[in-house]
């Protein structure tokens, strides 16, 4: 499975319209709104990465309110319980 993590920025007006657009897509697993420079974070789940252009290039980008979009790939993922391993070590 491969993730990207699509940071939109929207029309100000319509974000929880983009919002709910953007999670109904097929491939996108989660939308959160978010604070800061952006407006909207999008995760994205598929099998390939050609698939990847299909959701963002070919349907994300086209949802009226979408102003710009900025797309990460992760290449390893780290769970909670990784992380909590990492961060006690050396605290015994």
């Amino acid at each position: 499975m491969i993730t990207a993590i699509v940071f939109v920025k929207a029309e100000v007006n319509r974000i929880p319209e983009v919002a709910e657009a953007i999670a109904s897509l097929e491939g996108v697993s989660e939308v959160y709104s978010v604070t800061g420079k952006i407006d909207l974070i999008a995760l994205v789940r598929v099998r390939q990465h050609e698939d990847i252009a299909a959701v963002v290039a070919d349907r994300l980008n086209k949802v009226e309110g979408v102003l710009e979009t900025e797309t990460h790939i992760a290449f390893r993922a780290y769970s909670q319980h990784d992380l909590d391993s990492a961060f006690a070590l050396g605290l015994d």
